[in-house]
């Protein structure tokens, strides 16, 4: 039963999520939490997943999958956000050519583009409030929720990948020996 309950909450996030992985992470915390993880295990779940080759939302159902059913909850988990995908693309690219210059499709898609950028800001916040601050210590006082060596990583990882032109694995791994050196 766990199997298919596995199977389900990552076709749901396949089939309803747009806009790629990042995009698909507030919608995969949501469905996560069925599964008894916490928001720090997700996050832990991402950087994982952001580590390991291949597109974040099939990192992410197949660590998800096997921490909730082992082996054969991690194959249903990434076959379920996967199929979706394969079957769009499949119907999609038959008639897209059919219906590409029609005005109901372009309005469409420029009202999926706002919203997917709205899905990325969302999964944004949700990483700042597990990486950058810690509201649990607004009692101690406002500046205290905030995660100084955090915040400096973060800094340091824009200046690499924006200025430095430094690509993500570069990135990932100075933010990994940073964050053993700082933290």
């Amino acid at each position: 039963m766990e199997y298919i309950r596995l199977f389900i909450s990552f076709f749901k996030i396949g089939m309803f999520s747009f806009g790629g992985g990042y995009a698909m992470l507030p919608m995969i915390y949501q469905e996560v939490g069925a599964f008894g993880l916490t928001m720090k295990e997700f996050s832990d779940v991402v950087a994982i997943s952001q580590m390991t080759p291949g597109p974040i939302a099939v990192n992410a159902a197949t660590y998800v999958g096997y921490q909730a059913a082992g082996a054969i909850g991690s194959a249903f988990a990434t076959f379920g956000v996967s199929l979706p995908s394969f079957i769009l693309i499949m119907i999609i690219s038959s008639a897209f050519d059919k219906f590409s210059s029609n005005a109901m499709v372009q309005y469409a898609l420029e009202g999926i583009r706002p919203a997917t950028v709205g899905m990325i800001a969302s999964a944004i916040v949700f990483f700042a409030n597990t990486s950058l601050i810690d509201i649990t210590l607004i009692p101690e006082g406002f500046w205290r929720i905030f995660s100084l060596p955090s915040i400096a990583i973060f800094a340091l990882t824009i200046v690499g990948s924006k200025y430095l032109k430094l690509g993500p694995i570069v990135m990932t791994l100075l933010g990994g020996l940073l964050g053993v050196i700082l933290l």
